[in-house]
């Protein structure tokens, strides 16, 4: 065979279904090859865009979602989506083309050296430089994107050894068992967390990518300690479980910041420092840090763990709440009080228009079910999502919080269609800024070719609305962050998707619910009131904690 139709056939051995990408002249003997394979190769209209589908696709599936590019542009247009899913602990194998390689050694049309360039922003990057060890190759690839902390990969393949002849098997799939943790470790832990007037858990993406958040439940449930999560584990703890309190994120006092204040003993769960730096939570290091994931602690002046736990978290968890006393502080009760008033209940049925952000995260929520998916981009929308939008249930709510890219909800939200198509109950909306939303807005023409549902929902503010509040929180200005838009339903509308426009603060529940029931993508324009961005500082510059 081809070397490229071995390359397939590794592919097809890892549990390869779907492929994001675009064709390219150098990676036409992959192309070929795809053509009699069972894998759904899925055209996007850039290669961004089928970075951030695979990047999404992995969050979902935490199995690498895979995209595909050629050569020197084509392959730096994926840098910023695998930078993504690798900053933020998604699972990603990227494959770029490349010249041949009786050209490497000079200057050559489109030519650079990807594989330098893919190092710094994956966890591995490799050339197949003899296709003799393409299988060894793919294997390691998926076997280092899929091992905590799960990242991206990268392979480079040169069309001069995808188009050699070649005999070869692909390598067994193998996955290693996340391993048991210490006992002793398991006993000191235990001991420090009886010992604890205040205890309160910080719960990370590593809960939901270990599968534990079931033996979170029951380890803050029998232990009587509260849970805050970080953005990207939405849903670890459900909105109305007594214990939680909600997110943590804000890069400024917040709420929840009184239960770390009071907190003596901080449990870090899955927790990973990209998404919420330990100063931030833990100022003066004065903090007793209980240190529980399936890796090591990293290294930080502010993140000194009394005890490590290093194993599969779930099997921590549960050995650890056997061996240690419940907790007996009751000060969750009314903190949490607090929080459910100020940021579930208070802007429920505001009126204003412009619409607040808190009153459309309120709609949005009303609509969905709890297991319905909301993707958010980044911008200060995405500040709002952490703080304002409940869930039930994990892997709800997606967050770009280590690298937090622009442009990652509409192609997310594609990713997200096709894998949840034709299954009731898993509906998804992509909610984007202005400016985040026509970062990537031509994969609404994938998603129309794709034959998927799903809605865009972009908070027009006419600016870069994140950037626009820090300037004038330190200079009292702005600076070049306005903008005009297009008009967003014609723009809808050529593409072949729907497009709703609110105009009214009790427009955005019904055209939700409508454009949800379109068997094409939807796209619903909402102005939101972002003075409310300034006003949240001001508010939180003057809390009083209640606990």
């Amino acid at each position: 065979m081809r070397a490229s139709e071995l390359f397939i056939r590794c592919l097809e051995n890892e549990g390869v279904e779907t492929i994001f990408g675009l064709p390219g002249e150098e990676n036409i003997d992959v192309m070929d090859a795809l053509v009699d394979s069972k894998i759904r190769f899925v055209t996007t209209r850039h290669e961004q865009g089928a970075a951030f589908m695979a990047d999404v696709y992995g969050r979902l599936t935490q199995r690498a979602g895979v995209c595909l590019s050629t050569l020197g542009p084509g392959a730096t247009n994926l840098i910023t989506g695998v930078a993504d899913a690798n900053m933020d602990h998604a699972p990603l194998v990227a494959i770029t083309g490349q010249a041949s390689l009786d050209r490497m050694h000079k200057e050559s049309h489109q030519y650079l050296d990807t594989v330098a360039s893919f190092r710094p922003l994956t966890k591995w990057s490799a050339q197949i430089r003899r296709a003799s060890i393409i299988p060894e190759v793919v294997r390691k690839a998926f076997k280092i994107a899929q091992t905590e902390k799960l990242g991206a990969t990268h392979i480079d393949f040169p069309e001069d050894e995808a188009a050699v002849e070649i005999s070869g098997e692909p390598l067994k799939a193998q996955f290693a068992a996340h391993p048991e943790p210490p006992e002793e470790k398991v006993r000191e832990a235990a001991e420090l967390i009886s010992g604890a007037r205040h205890p309160i858990v910080l719960a990370g993406n590593g809960v939901i990518r270990g599968g534990a958040s079931e033996a979170l439940r029951r380890f803050a449930s029998r232990l009587n300690i509260p849970v805050a999560n970080t953005f990207m584990a939405k849903g670890v703890l459900s909105l109305d479980d007594p214990l939680s309190l909600f997110s943590v994120g804000l890069q400024t006092r917040d709420y929840v910041s009184c239960g770390f204040e009071r907190a003596d003993v901080v449990i870090c769960v899955g927790y990973d420092l990209v998404e919420y730096a330990p100063v931030f939570w833990n100022p003066e290091g004065d903090k007793r840090i209980v240190h529980v994931d399936m890796s090591p602690a990293d290294v930080d002046a502010h993140y000194v763990v009394a005890t490590g736990v290093t194993g599969d978290i779930g099997e921590s968890l549960d050995r650890i709440a056997a061996l240690a006393r419940p907790s007996e502080a009751n000060s969750i009760v009314k903190l949490r009080d607090q929080l459910v008033h100020e940021i579930h209940e208070r802007y429920r049925e505001d009126g204003g228009f412009p619409i607040k952000p808190q009153r459309a995260l309120a709609d949005i929520r009303s609509v969905l079910g709890p297991e319905d998916l909301l993707i958010s981009d980044v911008g200060a929308h995405k500040v709002w999502i952490a703080r304002c939008y409940p869930c039930y249930v994990p892997n709800t709510c997606i967050i770009s919080n280590g690298f937090a890219s622009m442009g990652i909800a509409l192609p997310g939200g594609v990713a997200a269609a096709l894998l949840y198509k034709g299954r009731p109950g898993r509906r998804v909306v992509a909610l984007s800024g202005d400016a985040g939303f026509l970062m990537n807005v031509q994969e609404l023409q994938t998603a129309i070719e794709q034959e998927v549902a799903f809605v865009n929902i972009i908070f027009r503010d006419d600016g870069y609305g994140l950037i626009r509040w820090k300037q004038l929180r330190r200079f009292g200005r702005e600076s070049h962050v306005s903008f005009r838009n297009p008009d967003f339903l014609r723009l809808a509308e050529a593409f072949g998707c729907r497009g709703y426009r609110v105009q009214g603060p009790n427009e955005l529940a019904p055209a939700l619910r409508e454009a949800l029931s379109q068997k094409v993508p939807s796209v619903i324009e909402c102005p939101v009131d972002y003075a409310e961005n300034l006003k949240l500082t001001e508010e939180l510059g003057a809390l009083v904690c209640p606990v």
